[in-house]
């Protein structure tokens, strides 16, 4: 039987909190809710959560100086935003010190829970552990790419795309979403359609010049798909 990962969902928003919980449940999670700062850090000390959604507004404070506090633990644990779209300055800020990834409200459930899986896969990965497709091995905590035994070089974003991709093979990933995830590896706003698109062709051809498959595939009108057999 699969273990269950522990999801701390901290959120004010109770029809939101529901719905969402109720969706981590269906995808195999276990999730808890606190509706606060306060209710958060209880949960933190009782339990041992594998990724956090961080509303970052909440009533008693605000959701940044949880972000601190569970850093300093040094505990490994998954911290995704959860915030409005006028929150880019929290987000950046968030991001800066140590969360993973974030997402916008409105969402969907599907990509949120997409973003976990592939989060909790990367913190699995970081132990100097290697994730392997077919020929092409990654060394997460290394940044080192081989194909067919050979090294790779890959830029930090080409890794980071090539790493986010293992993390989601055979799902189509929308531009948009790949873009915010070059954002919040990087902290570099401002990806767009063509810089994402300059992105994986460079990491199309140095896959292929090495004698890799070709499994990024361009869906027409939606974004991308790892392709994998």
């Amino acid at each position: 039987m699969l273990k269950k990962h522990n999801i701390l969902l901290v959120e004010d928003e109770l029809e939101l909190a529901k719905s969402t919980i109720s969706s981590l449940s269906e995808n195999g999670f276990s999730p808890f809710h606190a509706k606060d700062l306060k209710s958060a850090r209880k949960l933190l000390k009782q339990e041992k959560f594998a990724a956090v959604l961080l509303d970052l507004g909440l009533p008693d404070g605000d959701g940044i100086s949880l972000i601190k506090e569970i850093k300093n633990t040094k505990i490994e644990i998954g911290l995704i935003i959860v915030s409005a779209k006028d929150a880019l300055e929290k987000k950046v800020q968030g991001l800066e010190l140590g969360a993973d990834d974030y997402l916008t409200k409105p969402f969907f459930f599907s990509e949120l829970n997409a973003r976990l899986k592939s989060v909790i896969r990367r913190l699995n990965l970081e132990d100097n552990q290697q994730l392997t497709i077919n020929e092409i091995t990654l060394f997460p905590e290394e940044m080192r790419t081989l194909i067919h035994g050979d090294i790779v070089e890959l830029t930090g974003k080409e890794f980071g795309l090539l790493l986010y991709f293992f993390s989601n093979p055979n799902r189509v990933i929308s531009k948009t979403t790949l873009g915010e995830f070059m954002s919040s590896s990087y902290a570099d706003y401002g990806f767009t359609d063509d810089v994402v698109y300059t992105h994986i062709k460079n990491l199309k051809k140095k896959i292929t010049n090495s004698g890799g498959n070709d499994y990024i595939k361009n869906v027409y009108g939606v974004g991308y798909k790892f392709t994998v057999a």
